[in-house]
């Protein structure tokens, strides 16, 4: 596989060229800099999780576009998440696995995060209509959604419009 900031790098300018899009104006549209999209254009930065949501939601394409493999039209796929390279945030606190990333039949994504004790991560809202599936495998995890707290234990599993 790839080097993954290479194939980010890649797609991010693949879609910016598709829409005739300047640095500036992405720049502009996803509030990151015009160096920083520079350097994940050209597979110099390893982007954060943050920084791939803000791109992915003011694009309005799904965060895993950008770590999707090419497919193929094989209808069976064994996924080994050990064979995955993360996307790691929060120093090292916070690994997201794109496991099945957006199918565009189907509008349906799957990650695998895995979030070490101490993390705190705020996400930006989805677009308008998406559904969040959280899975508690392991620990206790704490969340709020709006003005709501929630805390979910291992077994435990939600289902929201995020």
């Amino acid at each position: 596989m790839k080097d993954l900031n290479i194939i980010i790098g890649n797609k991010l300018k693949k879609i910016r060229s598709e829409r005739n899009m300047s640095l500036d104006d992405l720049s502009i549209t996803t509030g990151v800099s015009k160096a920083m999209l520079s350097q994940i254009e050209n597979g110099k930065s390893n982007p954060t999780v943050s920084t791939l949501w803000k791109i992915s939601t003011s694009l309005k394409i799904s965060f895993s576009f950008f770590v999707e493999e090419e497919t193929d039209s094989i209808n069976i796929k064994v996924i080994d998440q050990k064979k995955i390279k993360p996307i790691i945030e929060g120093n090292g606190k916070m690994e997201v696995y794109p496991i099945f990333p957006f199918d565009i039949m189907n509008k349906f994504e799957v990650l695998t995060i895995e979030l070490r004790k101490g993390c705190n991560h705020s996400s930006p809202a989805h677009s308008s209509g998406v559904e969040e599936f959280i899975i508690v495998n392991k620990g206790i995890l704490t969340f709020e959604i709006g003005n709501q707290v929630i805390h979910l234990e291992e077994g435990n599993s939600i289902k929201f419009l995020a």
